[in-house]
């Protein structure tokens, strides 16, 4: 078995956003991923690999390597790569970019949220933070929901100008609690410990996607927000008890993990679009979604040759 090594622009050339959220939902129907973490350390510098085995897709191990001095050497913080192994007999199949990976997973988790969940006619999308991820969802979300406006919030007016100028059509909103209330659509993408979101902008009809908080310490909407919403994310094993966004409340009793659905693995749960209803979706990633969009992208690139 020939090894492949799929580079970003490779790969970026083959795929689109509705099929790769298509292929995420597939994935699901697939057993149940076993996923692991691993830590080393050296000083300030980090590897972290992420691995997940799915029986039929096979074996990802996802490594990053997280170097905070890389800005004095020109080069970027994070650097990695995905190894793809077959499920069949273990060999390595493909080096796919870290960063491919990371792009088009990141997205499209959250795009396949709000396809199940979002109104289908939205025309107003407010992204709440203006980094990296932040242009990503611009071009995901576009490609589902072409006609509506997108408007982007940053604590920092000037980042989110430099990112609409970067993203023709897209425009900026300076106040946030009445960009939240006219939109269809809200997806955060912030580095928040603080609740940027709050219940009472929202209204009936919007669909509230969340992001940004992978940390126990980090929330983006609060107690209200959640109270109101009905409540949904991609695993419940990459979220409940580790991102603060439903770590805290579950601790404090406002949240009760009876409150939070359905996740990927029970998507037929995922209602159709309901116009009286809030809807909430939270994005916590995991080496499963990693394996699934390698695999995708491997696919894609056989297809190809």
């Amino acid at each position: 078995m020939s090894l492949t090594n799929i580079e970003f622009d490779q790969g970026e050339a083959l795929l689109d956003w509705v099929t790769l959220s298509d292929a995420l939902a597939e994935g699901h129907n697939h057993p149940k991923a076993k996923v692991d973490d691993t830590f080393l350390y050296r000083g300030d510098d980090t590897l972290l690999s992420r691995s997940a085995w799915i029986d039929g897709l096979g074996i990802a191990v996802k490594t990053a390597m997280i170097f905070p001095g890389n800005p004095d050497r020109n080069l970027p913080v994070v650097n990695g790569g995905v190894s793809l192994f077959n499920d069949t007999n273990g060999l390595l199949e493909a080096l796919v970019d870290f960063h491919l990976v990371t792009k088009w997973k990141t997205a499209g988790d959250s795009l396949l949220g709000a396809r199940r969940l979002a109104n289908p006619d939205a025309k107003e999308i407010l992204i709440v933070g203006a980094g990296t991820v932040a242009g990503t969802l611009i071009e995901a979300f576009s490609a589902v929901w072409p006609d509506a406006q997108i408007r982007v919030w940053n604590r920092t007016t000037a980042k989110a100008e430099a990112l609409a100028a970067d993203h023709p059509g897209t425009a900026v909103a300076t106040d946030l609690p009445q960009a939240v209330s006219a939109a269809d659509i809200i997806l955060t993408c912030t580095m928040s410990t603080k609740p940027v979101i709050r219940g009472e902008w929202l209204r009936p009809g919007q669909h509230l996607n969340m992001i940004g908080a992978y940390r126990p310490d980090m929330r983006e909407a609060d107690d209200a927000a959640l109270a109101k919403s009905q409540i949904y994310c991609d695993s419940f094993d990459t979220t409940l008890d580790h991102i603060g966004e439903f770590k805290i409340p579950l601790a404090t009793g406002t949240l009760q993990r009876s409150d939070v659905l359905a996740d990927f693995y029970n998507i037929a749960q995922f209602p159709a679009y309901d116009p009286q209803a809030i809807t909430l979706f939270k994005n916590g990633g995991g080496a499963h979604l990693d394996l699934m969009v390698s695999r995708h992208i491997l696919d894609l690139w056989t297809q190809s040759e």
